[in-house]
């Protein structure tokens, strides 16, 4: 066999299976989520529903070139933890959790897929990141309430009503992390903005 022959032909078949691996689909990029609530509850469904429309402006469509697999808990702490072992199971590129007992089940079951937590409470004080700005491990997320926001939430108060004087704070004494966004009222100058009146209020006892 002459040796041009024998090239076309050698690269010929190198060439079909890759030809062959470039005809085929790429494999779905996978996107978890577990929330909390009962399925269907209508909050819920609107949040999804604006998580795969973020994702649609980012290029990235349901069936596609992702595939998005969804699980309600119902409130229900052993349906979080089955759910969450059942969806680490399927391997996804990432888990988006609702809720801190949800991020906490999930981050039981893996320390290797990425997790994006969102409506958590103070995730640093739930031991869910090491701090804000480095979260550490596999996770990362959003938070809607953090006790250094607290002087902020006064601001924006005065922001738009100028004529505020006082403000009344009405909290679960129990409640750890509303206790810390008081004292951070308080430590962060909240008397710049209004003149703080404290009452430690005991919901179970009504004052005349």
């Amino acid at each position: 066999m002459r040796r041009r022959e024998f090239i076309r032909i050698a690269g010929g078949a190198v060439a079909w299976p890759l030809a062959a691996r470039a005809q085929q689909p790429a494999r779905l990029r996978q996107v978890a989520i577990l929330r909390s609530e009962v399925a269907g509850d209508p909050e819920g469904l609107r949040n999804s529903a604006a998580l795969v429309q973020g994702l649609q402006a980012l290029g990235w469509t349901q069936g596609r070139n992702i595939r998005i697999e969804q699980r309600w808990a119902g409130g229900s702490v052993d349906a979080m933890k089955a759910l969450a072992k059942e969806l680490v199971a399927l391997e996804p590129n990432v888990i988006v959790v609702i809720s801190t007992p949800v991020t906490a089940a999930v981050m039981q079951e893996t320390h290797t897929i990425p997790i994006i937590f969102v409506q958590n409470f103070d995730p640093v004080e739930s031991g869910l990141v090491k701090s804000l700005v480095a979260p550490g491990g596999n996770i990362t997320g959003f938070t809607s309430y953090e006790p250094a926001m607290a002087s902020k939430w006064l601001e924006l108060l005065k922001g738009v009503a100028p004529q505020v004087a006082r403000v009344a704070i009405i909290l679960q004494p129990a409640n750890g992390t509303l206790r810390r966004l008081v004292f951070a009222f308080g430590r962060d100058g909240w008397s710049r903005f209004c003149n703080p009146a404290d009452r430690n209020a005991d919901p179970r006892r009504r004052n005349n």
